[in-house]
This record gives structure tokens, C-alpha cells and sequence, in this order.
């Protein structure tokens, strides 16, 4: 009896070791969990007959060390939550190991070709968060974007008088004469070519309480649409007028027809000097892919040489309501199971979801101090059912030599 409830222990100190030597040999791999081996007795009725193996239990949610790596997309969960992937099988797993890169369609996929789900975008670049997919960098040159809107706020100064010449007379505007206006401000905007052009403001006071006149010039040229537009102001400095978007309009050669939205909400006369607060024009000229950046929030950007950013995606992640109930595909992936429930899904940083930091990796949550320690033990114990053994082989010999 002796020498068969060795061997079980023989044999439950050999699984026991072969977790720890995985757990140690795993000790730098990212996104690893360690295991531990349980056990448990086993009886017939009350008589002892040895020890089994009850299964290995992953740390899944103890986190590992994070690591700066500085590469894009190297990505790793800080909180609750795993990356989502699919393989070309289409079976979904789920994993914290956030070494990613891209194929030669694109795809964001990790070492083993699986690809990382998020939420996609549409044509004009907003997130379609009611569809799961494939995250894909879609765009390697940004074509030009011709400027339809600027945002211009400003202070047109309540001292300024209606310009005259030497003899009282209103001085006619022009462009070319300083005298004949009180205030200029130059917009850079683009053509559906993406050639820079400048578009010109000129303010003048008209002589009327509170009211001052807006001419516009596209490079020198004279622009149509609202030109020349009246700004109003009521007595305590506050723009009444107009009443909307003011739209100019011109013709660049070889390019599309432009026609350009000045807002001018905000905008204020006071007796301070002319000064302008907003400046934002919309559009901007081609541009080749420089980079690709990831936010906190699993958002995916990518940079253009222009100075501009499109989004391509946003990064989901899933969590469990018994993530210790998942299957085991490997020491850094996972398969949804009846124990574990279904994955429910979210952006990163919403409710239980972590946030994810790009240009870092979550080491393996080993400890080599305590997996070192299991192992002497594992030895000893070894040693000691070995012994057991060799105790009964020496008094069944013993017994047999004396009959």
C-alpha cells in the first residue's frame, strides 16, 4: 500500500514541477500568468490511498509589472480588461500580451497573425460602436481637403474712426491703401489641390455708431459672396450682426470653386486695441503617413506629414464576470467558457475597463522568488516519496528472504 501511495505523490510532485519550471522559463514572457498546481487527497471509504492532481490554477487577474518600450504598438492594459482577437479560424480569444504589429493588408495583429478587434470607422472617419471588427490602418496618404469654414473671433477697438483724408472726406477702401482701413488680419486656406492661399480681412469702421464693414481678398483678389459684409455691435460691445456664417467665395485656378464660412460668434467691440483670440480654418493639403498613435482610450490615430490625424479605429476590450473560469489556450491567451460567461465589451477607461498605454508591455506576473521556493519544496518532497519507495522495496525483500 505504501509503495502505491508514493507513486502518487511521485506523480503529483512531477506535474507540480513542470508548472513551476513552465512558471520560471515563462518569467519574461509578456502578458504570461502563472500557475499553480492543486491538490487533493483520495481515500477509499476512510482508507488513505495517496494524493491527485485537481487541476492547475492560473493568476489570470494579477497583473504584471508594465514596461516602457516606446514603440507604437506595443500596448498594455492598465486595470481590468483583455485585448480581443481573432484568428483566421475566426475563433476569439482574449489575452493581455500586447505585442502588435501590422500585416501586409494592415490588419493590426499580434505574433501569431490574430487580429485585434476594435471598433471600426466609416468613410468620413466616425466610430461605428455598434460593430465589432477587424482594426485596419486604412489610409497611407491623406488627400488634400479644401477650406469650407473659419472660426475667427476678435476685438475690433471701440476707438477707432471712420478713416478720412485731410479734408474730413471717408476715404474710399482699397486694398492697397493702409489709410483707408482701421484693421487687417490674414487666414491661411487651402484649395481642393491643397495649394495655400491667404485670405485677407480688412476692417473698417463706417462711421455709424457700433457698425464696422468686412472686405475680403483672396491673394490680392477681390472675393464675391458677402463682400463687403457689415458687422454690428450692440452698446455694450456684444455682436448682434450678421446674423449666421458670413460665405465669400473664389476661384482658384485649376481648382474647385472655394467657398469659405466665416463665424464670427464671439466677437466684441471694446475700447481696447484690435486683437484676435480665434484663427481656425478648416482644410489642409496632402500628406504622406508619418506615424501611428494610440490614446488612453484605445483610440487609433494616424499622423500625416501635413500636421494632421485621422482616426482609424478604437481598441476594445472585454472582460468576465469569472475570468478564473476561462479555458487556457496557452500562458497568455484565453478562450470564453460556460464558467467564465460571455466577454462583455467596452471602450478603455469606461466602467471596469482599464486604459491602455501605448508604447508598453505588461510583463509575466511571475515571482521567481516564490516560484524558486516551490520548486525546493517540490525537490524535497520528490526526494522524500522516492524514499518511501526505496523503504519498501528494502522491507518487502526483508520479508520475502524470511520465508
Amino acid at each position: 500500500m505504501s509503495f502505491n501511495i508514493a507513486l502518487t505523490g511521485l506523480n503529483a510532485v512531477s506535474e507540480q514541477l513542470n508548472t513551476v519550471s513552465n512558471n520560471i522559463a515563462n518569467s519574461s514572457t509578456t502578458g504570461f500568468k502563472s500557475s499553480r498546481t492543486e491538490f487533493g487527497s483520495v481515500y477509499a471509504d476512510t482508507q488513505a490511498m495517496g494524493v491527485e492532481v485537481l487541476g492547475n490554477t492560473q493568476s489570470i487577474s494579477l497583473g504584471g509589472a508594465l514596461i516602457n518600450t516606446g514603440r507604437t504598438l506595443d500596448l498594455a492594459i492598465s486595470g481590468g480588461g483583455f485585448f480581443v482577437v481573432k484568428g483566421t479560424n475566426g475563433e476569439t480569444q482574449y489575452s493581455r500580451a500586447g505585442v502588435f504589429g501590422t500585416d501586409s493588408a494592415n490588419f493590426i495583429v499580434n505574433k501569431a497573425g490574430q487580429k485585434l478587434q476594435g471598433y471600426p470607422t466609416d468613410a468620413n472617419g466616425n466610430l461605428l460602436t455598434g460593430s465589432l471588427g477587424d482594426l485596419r490602418i486604412k489610409a497611407a496618404t491623406l488627400p488634400a481637403r479644401a477650406t469650407d469654414s473659419v472660426e475667427f473671433v476678435a476685438n475690433l477697438d471701440a476707438n477707432m474712426k471712420q478713416p478720412v483724408d485731410g479734408l474730413g472726406a471717408p476715404i474710399t477702401f482699397s486694398p492697397a491703401d493702409p489709410k483707408s482701413y482701421n484693421s487687417t488680419y490674414t487666414t491661411k486656406v487651402y484649395d481642393s489641390l491643397g495649394k495655400e492661399h491667404t485670405l485677407t480681412q480688412y476692417f473698417v469702421a463706417t462711421g455709424t455708431a457700433n457698425e464696422w464693414e468686412a472686405h475680403y481678398y483672396l491673394g490680392g483678389a477681390l472675393m464675391g459672396g458677402a463682400n463687403p459684409q457689415t458687422l454690428n455691435f450692440d452698446s455694450d460691445g456684444t455682436l448682434t450682426g450678421p446674423a449666421g456664417a458670413v460665405t465669400v467665395t473664389a476661384a482658384p485656378a485649376g481648382a474647385d470653386a472655394l467657398s469659405v464660412a466665416i463665424d464670427y460668434t464671439g466677437t466684441t467691440q471694446y475700447g481696447t486695441n484690435f486683437g484676435v483670440s480665434t484663427n481656425l480654418a478648416s482644410g489642409y493639403t496632402s500628406g504622406e503617413q508619418t506615424g501611428i498613435g494610440i490614446d488612453s482610450k484605445g483610440n487609433v490615430f494616424v499622423n500625416y506629414s501635413n500636421g494632421q490625424s485621422q482616426l482609424q479605429g478604437q481598441v476594445v476590450l472585454a472582460s468576465f464576470i469569472n475570468p478564473e473560469g476561462l479555458k487556457n489556450v496557452s500562458g497568455t491567451a484565453w478562450t470564453a467558457t460556460t464558467d467564465s460567461g460571455d466577454a462583455l465589451t467596452g471602450a478603455p477607461g469606461v466602467a471596469q475597463f482599464g486604459t491602455v498605454n501605448a508604447g508598453t508591455l505588461e510583463n509575466s506576473n511571475v515571482d521567481l522568488t516564490e516560484e524558486l521556493v516551490s520548486l525546493m519544496q517540490g525537490q524535497r518532497n520528490y526526494q522524500a516519496n522516492t524514499k518511501v519507495i526505496s523503504t519498501q522495496k528494502d522491507l518487502d525483500q526483508i520479508l520475502f528472504s524470511a520465508m
